[in-house]
């Protein structure tokens, strides 16, 4: 009988795959050995593997390539990384060693590009998109870059307002893009974003704010989809619209040249996941270019955003099962040596999936459980996975250890949880390591920052002196 955990993952799905595969009954990603991670840094664990987030940018790259060249498409690509997916500056490091651009969403974002620019990895011709919803300190910084002398910063005009206080600010012209408030998917609890400026409001804008303003030079439409890029009538819906406010502007506008299909592509998420890219680069471009043609103006430049793409499958994070409590006689749960809602708080905010595999004991039996953290909260659980929203791992046994891994989780985990303050019940923050290659290709290892202690903790809260 075929009742082994390797038994279950080989009839549910094609394994070993590119990033998986066993080695002595234990899991290997990208041949990094999660045992010998164990074994030398204990759990819980976090780890960023930092090529991958240059394996997935060259990636795109030769996607959109291959598709420029198909569609005999003329306008020039542009790969920005959305810095909100994580600020850590081994990420940025990383990222800026594959000639690529940076969006940002508030004021510190441009103290980071400031910081960038002095260690001489970006310079006044990267290209640095400012998005969000900008006041004060965020026109100042943006006002500030341009001043010096950085002349592709380019702040995405989100509000009626925004205008005029940039202008107030920047000494000398300047870029500009404007974001199309696109409408939500239907399932959505509102109809269009909060964020940027209506369809049939831009045209109108641009004649009563942009057009005479000497100062001003509208260079980009940005376009953005909070469900990001996927196969489905509603985004090929929008998209469409808002290639009909590009043809409208460009018309009166002859300065507009760029469109910014922000929303990155989906990640990852189970060993089932199926997302054709190529496919997808090649009908937006084809569609671009299709009604661009029939209007008789030429096809714009392409920027996008991708954040959780670049860096979300550099990412794990391991546990430790400590114990099982049978509560029902259906119900198992094996407690983890941690909290989901404070290590991957997305699992908990909106119910993201991530890759889940037992890091050790493959050749052992199976059952169904639940997974429950550390807090005493009744949300801090995961119980959403590939195997048709359950869990399957290998038995438990309290003679033998077994260590669990959610993969893919470097996107946004570590801001939205707060690294390095307080976490819920004060359930310390994990250790962290940076896994790299040298000039041989070997793996390096090295440790981040540590599991936090309780005195870091007391600090934050007052009780020792800082």
């Amino acid at each position: 009988m075929n009742t082994k955990y390797i038994d279950l993952i080989d009839q549910t799905f094609y394994f070993p795959q590119e990033e998986f595969k066993l080695k002595d009954n234990n899991l290997l990603f990208h041949d990094i050995d999660l045992m010998a991670l164990v074994e030398k840094y204990g759990t819980p664990l976090k780890f960023t593997y930092l090529p991958q987030i240059s394996n997935n940018i060259q990636r795109a790259k030769q996607w959109f390539a291959n598709a420029r060249k198909t569609n005999k498409y003329k306008g020039k690509y542009y790969y920005c990384y959305c810095t909100k997916s994580s600020h850590f500056k081994h990420v940025l490091n990383e990222a800026l060693k594959n000639d690529i651009h940076i969006e940002t969403s508030s004021a510190f974002d441009l103290d980071i590009v400031n910081t960038l620019k002095a260690e001489g990895k970006i310079n006044n011709n990267t290209f640095v998109i400012c998005n969000g919803f900008k006041r004060d300190e965020y026109i100042n910084n943006i006002a500030n870059l341009i001043n010096g002398g950085h002349k592709n910063c380019i702040p995405v005009i989100d509000n009626f307002e925004e205008i005029d206080l940039l202008t107030q600010q920047v000494k000398r012209k300047f870029k500009i893009g404007i974001r199309i408030a696109s409408e939500e998917e239907p399932k959505f609890e509102f109809y269009t974003s909060r964020l940027g400026i209506g369809y049939k409001n831009i045209v109108p804008f641009y004649n009563r704010q942009v057009r005479d303003n000497r100062k001003l030079e509208l260079k980009m439409l940005h376009f953005f989809i909070n469900t990001g890029i996927r196969d489905n009538a509603y985004y090929w819906n929008e998209l469409a619209k808002c290639l009909k406010v590009y043809v409208s502007l460009k018309r009166i506008c002859p300065s507009l040249d760029s469109l910014n299909i922000g929303g990155g592509f989906p990640i990852k998420n189970s060993l089932g996941f199926e997302f054709d890219y190529q496919y997808m680069i090649d009908e937006i471009l084809n569609q671009i270019k299709l009604t661009c043609d029939e209007e008789e103006v030429p096809v714009p430049n392409i920027f996008t955003e991708f954040g959780s793409y670049t860096v979300g499958e550099s990412g794990g994070a391991i546990y430790k099962v400590l114990y099982q409590k049978q509560q029902n006689d259906r119900e198992a749960w094996n407690m983890i040596n941690s909290s989901f809602i404070t290590t991957l708080p997305d699992t908990w905010a909106i119910n993201k999936r991530f890759i889940l595999l037992p890091v050790n004991r493959w050749n052992d039996s199976y059952e169904r459980v639940l997974l429950g953290g550390l807090t005493c909260d009744s949300d801090d659980y995961y119980n959403s996975e590939q195997h048709m929203n359950a869990i399957y791992l290998p038995k438990y046994n309290k003679d033998k250890d077994l260590y669990i891994g959610f993969f893919n989780t470097g996107a946004y985990q570590e801001t939205i949880g707060g690294f390095g303050g307080l976490q819920h019940c004060l359930i310390p923050a994990p250790k962290h390591l940076l896994i790299d290659k040298d000039e041989k290709g070997n793996l390096v290892t090295t440790v981040f920052k540590e599991q936090q202690k309780s005195e870091d903790l007391l600090k934050i809260l007052g009780y020792h002196e800082q």
